[in-house]
């Protein structure tokens, strides 16, 4: 069984792997930008951990608008204490990891910071095959999104606190 916690700056190295073994390079977050979000947003960045492997995480900032835009994905502020919505840039699970319900509990554990936290909703945006598997997690799919990340198309996913 694996644990969750926040993430460490000495997780850099497995945490990148994870992201290009998950992501096209023009998707990938770089090696600064996860140094960033390290630093700027710990408290909403969870690494998955099996005795110190890390299986997958998720990551992202509080924003004040509930749908991604692509600023995001080099400009990282920290969190306000409470309000906003919890945004995810990421979430990755280890290619030998996969399908074993890691990257739910890490939405799951996500949505738990969301309600301690009093913010108004959890959002992400995600590619079409992948938009069945979060409406299964309780989110709606708000059409396509106007995000451009990484070349491709992507569709924005949210769910209200209100609606949990």
């Amino acid at each position: 069984m694996f644990t969750m916690r926040n993430v460490q700056a000495t997780d850099l190295e497995q945490l990148l792997h994870i992201e290009n073994e998950g992501f096209s390079v023009e998707e990938a977050a770089t090696r600064e930008a996860f140094i960033e979000r390290i630093r700027l947003i710990a408290d909403s960045f969870i690494v998955a951990e099996q005795e110190g492997e890390i299986l997958g995480y998720i990551n992202g900032p509080v924003i004040d608008q509930p749908y991604i835009t692509d600023d995001l994905f080099t400009e990282i502020r920290p969190n306000p204490e409470s309000g906003g919505y919890q945004s995810v840039l990421g979430l990755a699970v280890s290619r030998k990891n996969r399908n074993q319900g890691i990257a739910k509990s890490l939405l799951e554990k996500m949505q738990e910071l969301v309600k301690k936290n009093e913010r108004e909703g959890i959002t992400l945006t995600c590619k079409q095959e992948l938009v069945s598997f979060y409406e299964k997690l309780g989110l709606v799919n708000h059409g396509l999104s106007e995000s451009k990340h990484g070349g491709v198309n992507w569709y924005n996913m949210l769910k209200l606190s209100k609606d949990a």
